[in-house]
């Protein structure tokens, strides 16, 4: 199944997705999205909260001058950030052809790749983006979630350890290292993780309704609920709390295709 519902709306889903797809609750999904922090810096603020406003403005300056790789760069990050996906890896790609020594445009190509199911060739990218004497600790991360992606946890670990080496206690790091081992079905180190991760200043939503989804795997669907509730106003609080409910009703249905899902493909989902 795709989730469509509310909670789609938000970054944790793409945790929910994996997780189903993994074999941990008791049904199968085909959709993936982020579960990473952004590549971003603050050449990544949109100028209008609505992403549908923020395609118009970067389009629009994309169009009157395609060579232009901040006009791509921004465009492409408009169109992701408003779920068009393919098309941001179409305006990326073409600006990475024609602007091949951009680390930064590299970058975003590169996450858009990994926003697309691209996984290896995200790699590949985001290897281009940036060099041994001079590495950027969200692409070590970005580069990370393309691995745990790939099923080679043990290597992309070794990324997001990099990355924290530069950025210590950073949490969107702490974050994609605790999805990583959610991913690999170990739940309570997910867990530490994930509580490190919201411990720190500058944790958002994202790590919040992940740690809630890893709780309440684990049985604990109170405090999951308590969790996932945060500081946010009460009607999309008591949204998020029926969605997280509906997903882990059937965490322990059984589920007849989890365990063929889980021997044919013997990697993360895409």
């Amino acid at each position: 199944m795709r989730i469509t519902t509310r909670f789609a709306r938000f970054p944790a889903c793409a945790l929910v997705a994996a997780l189903l797809s993994a074999g941990l609750c008791g049904c199968q999904t085909s959709a993936m999205s982020d579960i990473t922090g952004a590549l971003g810096t603050g050449s990544e603020t949109m100028p209008d909260a609505d992403p549908r406003r923020a395609v118009e403005i970067y389009g629009e300056r994309y169009r009157a001058n395609p060579d232009d790789a901040d006009a791509a760069l921004h465009y492409g990050q408009a169109l992701r950030a408003a779920g068009q996906r393919s098309q941001a890896v179409a305006v990326l790609e073409h600006a990475a052809i024609a602007h091949s020594g951009d680390k930064a445009l590299l970058a975003g190509y590169g996450r858009a790749l990994v926003d697309n199911g691209s996984f290896q060739q995200a790699f590949d990218v985001l290897t281009r983006a940036h060099t041994p004497d001079d590495p950027d600790w969200r692409i070590l991360s970005v580069q990370g979630t393309a691995l745990d992606q790939l099923g080679r946890s043990e290597e992309a670990r070794q990324y997001y350890a990099k990355a924290l080496k530069i950025a210590p206690d950073e949490p969107s790091v702490l974050s994609n290292l605790g999805l990583s081992y959610a991913l690999s079905k170990d739940l309570p180190k997910a867990e530490d993780y994930l509580r490190r991760a919201h411990g720190r200043p500058g944790a958002g939503v994202r790590v919040r309704q992940n740690l809630a989804l890893v709780v309440g795997l684990q049985g604990r669907f109170s405090e999951a609920e308590s969790i996932v509730k945060g500081a946010e106003p009460a009607a999309e609080a008591a949204g998020n709390v029926a969605y997280l409910r509906q997903l882990l009703s059937g965490k322990d249905k059984p589920n007849a295709n989890s365990k063929k899902s889980a021997a044919s493909e013997g990697k993360h989902p895409d």
